[in-house]
C-alpha cells in the first residue's frame, strides 16, 4: 500500500492521470508541457504468473517473460498516439484491453465497474462458486451454437432470392470446371507440344541433317571418330598421356553413338498431326477462358473449384434440410433457456451470499443500518442474451425509512466511498487486477469512519497493489510506503516533485495533515501514536 499526500493543487493527480493514460484512457494535448512537442509515459508492472493480462498478450501476439510488463505511450500535439507494450507497437484498443487488467482507478466522481450497472452481472459471477462458473461456460457454448444456427437460418430466409441465385451460379461453375477435367501441369505440357507441332518442319530438317552428317553415306562422322578411336587404342599403352587421349576419344565416340541413336529414334517417332494441333489449340483456348473466370492458373482454378464445391454442398444440404434446421434452432433455444434458468437460479443463491458479505463489510465501516441488495431485472418474456436471462443491478438503502435505489444514484459522497470500499474488499482478490488506485475516495469522512476506511484499504492491499491519494492521516498512517507531493517554481517553470518519506518525515507530514498549517509538538506526538497504531 502506497499513499500520496500533499497540499491541494500540489499535483498528486498527475500520477493518476499518467496511469490512466497508460491504461488506455483518452489523451489530450493538455497533458503535454507548454513548449514541448510530446509527452512520454512509461510504467513497469511486475505480474504474477497467472495474471489475466497474459491471456490478452497471447491473443495479440506480444511476447513477454517473468521480468515484467512495460507499457509506453507517446502523446503528440497533433493528437497522434504511439502505444507500445514490451517495446511492440499496439493500437489504443489493445492497450486499453491490457490496461483494464492492470489498473483499476477509482475516484470520487469516476464511473468504474462497481458504478456501472452493465458490469454488475459479471461482478456477481466473479463472486460465485465453481459450479456457477461451470454452468456459465456450458450456457455460453449452447448459446453460441443456437446463435450460429439461427443466424444461418435467418440469413437464408432473409435473402431467399439472392440465396437461390447464388445456388444456381455455384451449380453452373462447379459443373463447368468439373466438365473441363483440368490437370495440374496440363497447360505447360500442351504449350510444349504445340510449340513442337508449330515447328515440325524445322525440327525434322535439323534431325535429318544431323543424322546424315553423323552417320550418313557421304558424311559418316561417327565412323571416322570410330577409326580414330581404334588408332589411339593401339598406342594408348605407350604413355599415360596417350592413354588419356585415347580414353577421351573413346568416351566421345560412345557419347556420339548414343546421340545418333536418339536422333534416329526422334525421326522414327515424329509425325505431323494437324488434327492434334487443332485439339491442342482448342484445349488451350478453353483453359484460357476458365482462367479469365476463375483464376490466373490451373492451380488457382482447382483451388477455387474445391472452395465452391464445399459451399455448394453446404447450400444443397441447407436447402434440403430447411425444416430440420428450424427444428434444430428450436431445440437449441430450448436447451439454452433450460441452462439459463439453472444459471439464474444459481446466481440468485450467489446474490444472497454476496449481500451477506457486503453487509458484513458495511458494518465494519459503520454503515450497519444500510441494506445492500442485488436486483434481478429480467422481464417476463425471458429473452436470452450472451449472459443468460439475467439483468442485474446493485441497489442500496443507506438509512432506515428511505427507499432502495440504484447504487450509482442513491449514496452520498461519504457513504459511496464506504460502499465502494466494501465491494472492493470483496472483489479485489477475485478480479485479479494488479493495481487498484483510490483517488481521494475518503472525501467526506472523518473520525472512526476514517479509521475503518484505512483498515479496509490496507486489507485490499494484501491481495493487490494499492496506490492511494488521501487527505486522511488515518489512511496515510497504515501505508507501507508514503510519498509527499510538492509543487515548486524554478526558473519560471512549475515542477511537481514526489519524495519518499523516512520515518521522521512521515510523522511531520501526518502532523501537518492533523493540525493544518501550524504544526505543534502535540500534533507530532499524536502523529507518532497514529503511525504506531497503524502498524501494530
Amino acid at each position: 500500500m502506497t499513499v500520496l499526500t500533499g497540499e491541494t493543487g500540489a499535483g498528486k493527480s498527475i500520477v493518476i492521470d499518467a496511469l490512466g493514460l497508460l491504461a488506455g484512457g483518452r489523451g489530450s494535448a493538455d497533458y503535454i508541457r507548454k513548449g514541448k512537442k510530446k509527452a512520454l509515459l512509461q510504467a513497469l508492472f511486475i505480474l504474477p504468473k497467472n495474471a489475466p493480462a497474459y491471456r490478452i498478450l497471447d491473443e495479440v501476439g506480444i511476447s513477454y517473460d517473468d521480468n515484467g510488463l512495460i507499457l509506453q505511450r507517446k502523446l503528440y500535439r497533433n493528437g497522434h498516439n504511439i502505444c507500445r507494450i514490451n517495446g511492440e507497437l499496439v493500437n489504443l484498443t489493445n492497450m486499453r484491453r491490457v490496461g483494464e487488467t492492470l489498473i483499476d482507478i477509482h475516484g470520487q466522481n469516476e464511473h468504474q465497474e462497481l458504478m456501472r450497472p452493465d458490469k454488475h452481472l459479471s461482478l456477481l459471477d466473479s463472486f460465485a462458486n465453481k459450479q456457477l462458473r461451470a454452468l456459465k461456460d456450458k450456457y455460453s457454448e449452447s448459446y453460441q451454437q443456437y446463435r450460429k444456427e439461427k443466424a444461418s437460418l435467418e440469413k437464408k430466409e432473409k435473402n431467399e432470392k439472392d440465396w437461390v441465385q447464388r445456388l444456381d451460379m455455384l451449380q453452373f461453375q462447379v459443373q463447368e470446371i468439373k466438365t473441363a477435367q483440368l490437370q495440374p501441369e496440363e497447360e505447360e505440357q500442351l504449350a510444349e507440344e504445340k510449340e513442337q507441332l508449330d515447328n515440325y518442319q524445322a525440327i525434322h530438317d535439323a534431325l535429318e541433317n544431323s543424322y546424315q552428317l553423323l552417320s550418313g553415306e557421304e558424311n559418316d562422322a561417327l565412323g571416322q571418330v570410330g577409326s580414330v578411336m581404334e588408332q589411339m587404342q593401339r598406342v594408348a599403352e605407350f604413355s599415360p598421356d596417350l592413354g588419356q587421349i585415347s580414353q577421351r576419344i573413346t568416351d566421345a565416340y560412345y557419347g556420339l553413338s548414343d546421340s545418333v541413336r536418339d536422333v534416329s529414334n526422334q525421326l522414327a517417332t515424329m509425325e505431323w498431326d494437324e488434327d492434334r494441333l487443332d485439339q491442342i489449340e482448342h484445349r488451350l483456348d478453353d483453359i484460357h477462358q476458365l482462367k479469365r473466370k476463375y483464376g490466373n492458373s490451373i492451380s488457382e482454378i482447382l483451388n477455387y473449384y474445391q472452395k465452391i464445391k464445399s459451399e455448394l454442398k453446404g447450400m444443397q444440404q441447407t436447402d434440403a434440410d430447411s425444416d430440420e434446421q428450424k427444428e434444430r434452432v428450436d431445440e437449441l433455444f430450448k436447451k439454452s433457456k433450460q441452462i439459463a434458468r439453472q444459471l439464474s437460479s444459481e446466481r440468485k443463491k450467489s446474490a444472497v451470499q454476496l449481500e451477506k458479505a457486503v453487509h458484513k463489510q458495511l458494518k465494519a465501516l459503520y454503515m450497519e443500518k444500510a441494506v445492500f441488495s442485488v436486483k434481478f431485472l429480467q422481464g417476463t418474456d425471458e429473452r436470452l442474451n450472451s449472459e443468460g436471462l439475467d439483468q442485474v443491478e446493485f441497489y442500496i438503502q443507506t438509512n432506515p425509512g428511505e427507499s432502495m435505489g440504484p447504487l450509482a444514484r442513491i449514496a452520498s459522497g461519504g457513504e459511496l466511498s464506504r460502499v465502494m470500499l466494501a465491494l472492493k474488499t470483496i472483489f479485489a482478490q477475485r478480479q485479479g487486477v494488479t493495481s487498484i488506485i483510490f483517488d481521494e475516495v475518503d472525501t467526506g469522512v472523518s473520525g472512526r469512519v476514517a479509521q475503518a476506511i484505512a483498515e479496509k484499504i490496507s486489507l485490499i492491499a494484501q491481495s493487490s497493489q494499492v496506490l492511494c491519494i488521501t487527505h486522511l492521516p488515518q489512511v496515510a498512517a497504515v501505508s507501507d510506503h508514503h510519498y509527499l507531493v510538492t509543487k515548486h517554481v524554478q526558473d519560471g517553470r512549475t515542477e511537481t516533485r514526489v519524495e519518499r518519506l523516512r520515518q521522521s518525515e512521515k510523522i511531520e507530514e501526518l502532523a501537518r495533515m492533523l493540525a493544518g498549517t501550524e504544526i505543534t509538538d502535540l500534533a507530532r506526538k499524536h502523529a507518532a501514536e497514529l503511525l504506531k497504531m497503524g502498524h501494530s
